[in-house]
């Protein structure tokens, strides 16, 4: 990780000042500066940029310390004269005295035109937490005494015979379907379908219900993207679905196979990276070619006959 983030840096430096001029500036902040152990820290991340400027969300748990991560809400955006403001919050809470100090959160965004992802970063935030004052000379009592329940034996009864009857119903419902269950596997084995037949599948039933035309803009390019990864992690043993674009590729460059590939998934994949995340709204045309995208990646990796036997697949056009 480190290595790359030097590569970025380095890439930055290197960039045309054209790709340098989208200004992005990024705050963060707490509600208050004196909390006590157990209360609610509203910390807010706000970054400021142009609308062209893609912002990706942030992650800055690993960073923590002597704090916790209760809550993230979903960010919050507002555009004005070419301008846009996105608003993160979160919600932290400590359980021990201590000075904290938030330090600077990382922040990575992407100009138009711009082939490298940059990154900018916040201010750290400091607040201190306090424990609650106890007067050690008071001895430790209750706030109200105990109190006695009579034991009511025909309510104990009851209960007892209400137990018995479930667990009776529950044990023999279970008997009934461990029986259909293994007549069920006699009668008809399961069969396995190949990753590439599982995506391609997928990828028509999507089509089919055409989503971006009805509106569904996010969900459909959510759904597509979740199809392609899931038969990469299939077809090639990959954590495709907690990587991020950039490295989904590279891990994907060390696969077999996959050459030909390679610029059309980033090209799909950073499609969606943007409707999801920036809320760009794509094209008509952008939405068609995302489903001829995927099906040419399933199709061009799928396995040939010299691998498992299965005929080979053609080119979906």
């Amino acid at each position: 990780m480190v290595r790359k983030f030097f590569a970025v840096v380095l890439l930055g430096l290197l960039v045309p000042s054209g790709a340098r001029s989208q200004s992005v500036s990024t705050t963060a902040s707490s509600d208050k500066s004196d909390y006590q152990v157990g209360d609610y820290i509203h910390f807010v991340l706000r970054v400021k940029s142009d609308t062209s400027v893609t912002i990706y969300t942030p992650s800055f748990t690993d960073s923590l310390r002597n704090v916790s991560l209760l809550k993230t809400f979903s960010p919050t955006e507002e555009d004005s004269a070419g301008k846009k403001t996105i608003t993160f919050n979160y919600i932290l809470s400590g359980y021990d005295s201590a000075g904290v100090v938030v330090p600077p959160v990382s922040l990575m965004y992407k100009a138009p035109g711009d082939s490298v992802i940059r990154v900018a970063y916040s201010n750290p935030v400091s607040f201190t937490i306090r424990t609650l004052k106890v007067n050690t000379q008071q001895d430790i009592k209750d706030v109200k005494p105990p109190l006695a329940i009579p034991l009511d034996w025909k309510l104990v009864l009851l209960w007892v015979v209400v137990i018995l009857a479930g667990a009776a119903i529950v044990y023999f419902l279970y008997r009934f379907y461990k029986k259909q269950r293994a007549a069920a596997n006699q009668a008809a084995p399961a069969v396995v379908l190949p990753p590439h037949v599982v995506a391609m599948n997928a990828l028509k039933e999507l089509a089919e219900q055409e989503l971006w035309r009805r509106g569904q803009i996010k969900e459909y390019h959510s759904r597509i993207t979740e199809i392609v990864r899931r038969y990469f992690e299939d077809r090639f043993g990959m954590p495709a679905m907690e990587l991020p674009t950039s490295e989904s590729v590279e891990l994907l460059r060390t696969k077999d196979g996959t050459e030909p590939v390679l610029e059309i998934t980033y090209e799909f994949l950073s499609n969606a990276d943007m409707v999801k995340f920036a809320k760009f709204t794509p094209l008509d045309s952008v939405n068609e070619q995302m489903m001829r995208q995927a099906m040419d990646i399933v199709n061009r990796t799928a396995p040939r006959d010299n691998e498992d036997g299965t005929p080979e697949s053609k080119d979906v056009r």
